[in-house]
């Protein structure tokens, strides 16, 4: 529900009633992962997807019913063979959902607005529900936070409230999101509770090196994909708020000062727009020894293969050239800065995704991959969850 917590913090401050369906599993190939949400006020107004509009209208009937009845329901949608129209997702997969009432006078209300709040503020919180268990369990919730307190309850023991906080906790520390079996008394088996986890982490950092035109095409194509966007040149006179609208910040410095000063971590993405090798040699060199999800460096085949014995002669190794995207970019004949910028971005969401960038046209593989840990972070071993 995190994709759509600030239009929810907007609704619990105005005192509205909604129910929220939320992906609790994915089976087979479906366009929403879990923690894909939709969500349903008394006045009819919905927001968010659960399908990519396979299951909408049977989804949001659903949290209609679930807001008038006052109780979480839970659904499993699927394609239908009998029926290429009926309700189902024509994709081939399934999805499970569970679809919680939030009412003024709900036990939970609190839980929901503390990490509605906290997403929409980008701060971290972990969000848990009862997604199987007792009737009367099913949807309750806590909100965890990073230091491993909480608010809410799941309804059952105050001892299952703090083991439930202890694994939230244990996959909000590593931005995962998923599905945790336990018994009633704490223990890991099947036949117990299983809870939905759901992590709000702050959006990933895009650090762009380069104060050129095609910088302020992929700070936009940055935004766009939901990271907070840095731009970094060390001549004042081009790093201009003018310049970079949509950036969250630009700082003046020289890149690899810079670079060697900010936090990053496995899920940074450092674009290298220099292409002169007073900026990126010494850039790419903190770079490439520094934890991220993607190092791309602009420039042409001949300016790589400079750079390439450039970054040597600095003493980097062959592994740690490996990591490093250059020329930056997937192959899409892209010529103006807008495209360029959506070569990169591509580039960037299939290193994430484990995508190949080819034609899904006559390709057999799967469209919807299913990346457990596209970062190589790993996580408890206990949990089955997806990154977030």
């Amino acid at each position: 529900m995190f994709d759509i917590a600030r239009e929810l913090d907007h609704w619990v401050a105005e005192g509205r009633e909604f129910a929220i369906a939320t992906v609790v599993s994915v089976g087979g190939s479906a366009p929403r992962g879990p923690g894909g949400a939709l969500a349903v006020d008394r006045e009819g107004t919905a927001i968010g997807s659960v399908s990519g509009g396979c299951v909408e209208g049977a989804v949001y009937e659903l949290c209609e019913r679930a807001l008038s009845e006052g109780r979480t329901l839970r659904e499993t949608f699927g394609y239908s063979d009998d029926d290429a129209f009926a309700v189902g997702l024509t994709c081939g997969g399934t999805v499970e959902v569970l679809v919680t009432p939030v009412r003024t006078t709900s036990p939970d209300r609190r839980a929901f607005a503390t990490a509605l709040a906290a997403a929409a503020r980008g701060e971290a919180a972990a969000f848990v529900r009862v997604a199987r268990g007792p009737a009367g369990q099913l949807g309750r919730a806590l909100t965890v936070r990073p230091d491993g307190t909480y608010d809410g309850g799941l309804g059952l023991s105050r001892q299952l409230d703090r083991i439930a906080a202890a694994e939230a906790r244990a996959l909000l520390e590593v931005g995962r999101t998923g599905s945790v079996d336990i018994s009633e008394h704490g223990s890991h088996c099947p036949g117990g509770l299983t809870l939905f986890v759901e992590s709000s982490v702050p959006p990933p950092r895009m650090i762009v090196f380069g104060a050129i035109d095609f910088a302020a095409a992929l700070v936009r194509a940055g935004k766009f994909l939901g990271y907070h966007v840095t731009v970094c040149d060390a001549r004042p006179v081009f790093a201009t708020r003018t310049r970079f609208p949509d950036a969250d910040e630009i700082v003046i410095d020289w890149p690899h000062r810079y670079l060697r000063g900010t936090p990053t971590d496995a899920r940074t993405v450092l674009c290298v727009l220099t292409h002169d090798a007073k900026f990126d040699v010494p850039l790419l060199v903190e770079a490439l020894r520094l934890p991220a999800a993607y190092i791309g460096a602009m420039g042409s085949r001949r300016t790589h293969a400079d750079r390439d014995t450039r970054l040597r002669a600095a003493g980097l190794t062959d592994g740690e050239l490996t990591r490093l995207r250059s020329p930056i970019g997937l192959d899409l004949g892209a010529r103006t800065p807008e495209e360029t910028a959506l070569s990169i971005a591509a580039e960037i969401i299939a290193t994430r995704r484990g995508g190949t960038g080819a034609p899904l046209t006559g390709t057999e593989t799967p469209i919807h991959r299913d990346t457990d840990d596209p970062n190589g972070i790993a996580g408890t071993g206990r949990a089955k969850a997806v990154a977030a």
